[in-house]
């Protein structure tokens, strides 16, 4: 099929994108190339479609799939047919908005006398006519007599150059008769086996990244995920946060898998979840969001993502926070996460092996009994230290990781502006916009002994220790003023000001002379600072020792209206043997909890508190007589005799007491009613007496109207 059909197709929505397929991600080089290689009639593979009368959901929701009957849902080529409609339609696919267009290639122009392709560049384009815009060649009407003039200007035979430029026209339209081969997957192939061809035919062109591809078997599952994922990213990018859906991708597979590998999302998975099942952690995922980001702005002074090194230091946070009731038990541990996460990101802790790094942090973040201690460990090996020294800052530029602390650390210390006295933090115009400013102005040092040319001089010029934050108007005022002359008049007016940037406050380190002294001082200054700031919230942290949950000593207090023991969850003690209807219990007391205040259950320990252990359980679970085929079966007794949408307000881990297995569960109160379902009745019951008491019908209705539950 011709490409000029293909791109009709694309508009007339009779070939479209589904939704798991990942975005237009081709970089600008991509497309000149690919342009290039018609031009030059090089080969430039095939088209894989999917003739489907029962198609995935769209992208864009570009058709209504109840409408249409067979549609051809394109596999492979999306990247190359997006590419030509760009640059041939100049308009955005059908399939597409104007925010998924990351690379937009539409400002790539055709040389009419060379045929090279090249994107525009003022100086080399600006005037020339020869230099034409691939899209306006073919839309436009193009007229060989307009160049008439340039023509002569080159001093060239009109006749002849205007030749060639016609056959460079017409070589250039001539690529919407380029013949594209279109293979087809065979008939009544389904979604499945359809994004399974997806998988093996992505190993040419772009291939997909391994949370490209985790995204597009959920997306073949629940197709709304990308657009839910996308949605988020622009509402979290409005409070400065800037994530992206490989990010996302990866907080699901920890949610899903408790792991950060990509690659632990396998078949089994794939196969055994659904589409209700990725909703649910979804909606647990962004539960965590909106519970973590007020905290980083609030407590740790962060404004949005630009002031982390990465992301990624979000990842085990986010792990931590889905596995204790979605959220840090208390402020020392919150804290002590904070202090650990700034570490990671001064340190570079995902620098290098990222996957490696995310998934030993995860995994600790998970099942340690003392994650944060655990996961400084982790930075100390790799760094040997964790104390910031003023040697850090030497030759550090403003895209060291350390900058950004010291953006935070004026936050910190609520810096105000030097012009006009406001606080730096939240400022709104482009007048206050927050500009980093040289202390020693550039061009005042490069007047006294110091040369852009040099490397060292530049680094030094350049350096952490002489920046700081102020407002651009401000900027503008000081310019190539002295310190020693402007830096008076600031101390004066706003004695404190100085102070909360860490800028020492000897007049003689202001002179220019000085300047090397000057920056010596400020690293001592600002390494202090640093490390004074972690220190707070580390010692914060060190409360954890103290307020630390010691589950003994709750066990040892006895039952009562938030704990209570059970002592399994299928092993009959009395009759030695199975009993399924023990899970009913298990069931009772915790749909009790969430009608209630939450509390916690423990499973393992026997109503005088004796730790009694998971082993006689383990043995009745077939396959897989361990904690995760414990959890699992946990996992189905909510399903089976609660709900799952009852699974946000509960946590479910093993934890080792006296050397023996427990398993714990917290449950906080959920909100609305939880009935324990059974074959032919609800039951209704809540917290009291240290029991789980029943509520009749009436009972029950007045309790929820009390409660002011849905």
């Amino acid at each position: 099929m011709e490409i000029s059909q293909l791109l009709s197709a694309i508009n007339k929505k009779e070939i479209v994108v589904p939704e798991f397929q990942r975005e237009y991600v081709w970089r600008l080089e991509q497309a000149k190339e690919l342009m290039t290689s018609l031009f030059k009639d090089y080969p430039t593979g095939s088209i894989l479609v999917w003739p489907t009368n029962k198609p995935p959901k769209i992208k864009n929701n570009a058709v209504d799939i109840k409408d249409i009957g067979t549609v051809r849902v394109l596999l492979d080529g999306q990247q190359r047919l997006t590419t030509l409609y760009l640059l041939i339609k100049g308009q955005i696919p059908p399939y597409y908005r104007e925010d998924d267009i990351t690379n937009d290639p539409r400002h790539l122009y055709f040389n009419l006398e060379t045929g090279d392709f090249n994107y525009y560049q003022k100086q080399k384009m600006e005037g020339n006519s020869f230099w034409k815009r691939v899209v306006d060649c073919f839309n436009d009407d193009f007229d060989i007599f307009s160049l008439e003039n340039d023509i002569k200007e080159k001093g060239g035979d009109f006749s002849e150059l205007g030749r060639k430029i016609n056959n460079n026209i017409g070589k250039l339209k001539s690529i919407l008769r380029e013949d594209y081969h279109i293979q087809q997957v065979p008939d009544g192939v389904e979604i499945d086996e359809a994004i399974d061809i997806f998988d093996r035919v992505n190993s040419k062109g772009t291939k997909l990244t391994d949370a490209e591809l985790v995204l597009t078997h959920i997306a073949g599952k629940w197709p709304e995920v990308r657009e839910k994922m996308k949605e988020s990213i622009r509402e979290y990018r409005k409070t400065g946060f800037d994530f992206s859906l490989d990010f996302l991708t990866r907080c699901m597979t920890i949610i899903i898998t408790k792991s950060a590998l990509f690659e632990k999302m396998n078949d089994e998975i794939y196969k055994n979840t659904r589409e209700e099942d990725y909703k649910e952690k979804w909606k647990n995922l962004t539960k965590i969001f909106n519970y973590l980001l007020p905290i980083l702005k609030e407590n740790g002074y962060i404004n949005g993502s630009g002031d982390l090194s990465t992301n990624n230091v979000l990842v085990p946070i986010v792990a931590y926070i889905s596995q204790n009731s979605f959220s840090f038990p208390n402020t020392p541990i919150r804290n002590y996460f904070l202090y650990w996460m700034f570490l990671a990101s001064v340190w570079g802790r995902y620098s290098s092996r990222t996957d490696q790094s995310l998934d030993r942090d995860v995994y600790l973040a998970i099942n340690s009994q003392n994650p944060i201690d655990d996961l400084l460990k982790e930075i100390e090996d790799q760094r040997g230290r964790l104390e910031v020294k003023q040697a850090d800052l030497e030759g550090r530029g403003s895209a060291h990781p350390l900058y950004k602390m010291l953006g935070i650390l004026a936050r910190y210390n609520k810096a105000i502006d030097w012009k006009n006295g406001g606080s730096l933090n939240e400022t709104l115009g482009e007048e206050y916009a927050i500009h980093s400013h040289h202390i020693f102005p550039q061009g005042l040092l490069y007047k006294n002994g110091y040369t852009s040319d040099n490397h060292l001089d530049k680094k030094i010029v350049n350096e952490i220790a002489n920046r700081a934050f102020i407002t651009r108007d401000a900027n503008l005022d000081i310019s190539d003023k002295k310190p020693l002359d402007y830096l008076r008049e600031i101390k004066k007016k706003y004695p404190e000001a100085l102070k909360q940037q860490f800028i020492p406050e000897f007049e003689n380190l202001w002179d220019i002379g000085k300047f090397r002294d000057f920056l010596a001082e400020r690293r001592i200054l600002i390494a202090q600072s640093i490390n004074d700031f972690l220190d707070n919230l580390k010692a914060e942290g060190e409360k954890i020792e103290i307020d630390r949950v010691d589950y003994e000593k709750i066990i040892e207090r006895g039952e009562d209206n938030y704990i209570e023991f059970k002592s399994s969850l299928r092993w009959d003690m009395n009759r030695n043997t199975t009993n399924s209807d023990l899970k009913k219990e298990i069931a009772k007391a915790m749909s009790a909890f969430m009608n209630t205040e939450g509390g916690r259950l423990f499973i393992g320990v026997n109503d005088e508190g004796e730790i009694l252990g998971l082993d006689n359980d383990y043995k009745t679970l077939g396959t897989r007589q361990n904690k995760d085929g414990f959890l699992q079966k946990m996992d189905q007794v909510v399903e089976n005799y609660l709900g799952r949408e009852f699974f946000e307000y509960i946590s479910i881990k093993i934890i080792k007491i006296d050397d023996k297995d427990v398993c714990l569960v917290e449950l906080t109160n959920s909100g609305k009613p939880v009935y324990l379902k059974l074959k032919d009745k609800e039951e209704f019951y809540i917290r009291g007496s240290a029991s789980s008491r029943p509520l009749s019908l009436s009972e029950a209705n007045e309790y929820i109207k009390n409660h002011s539950w849905e």
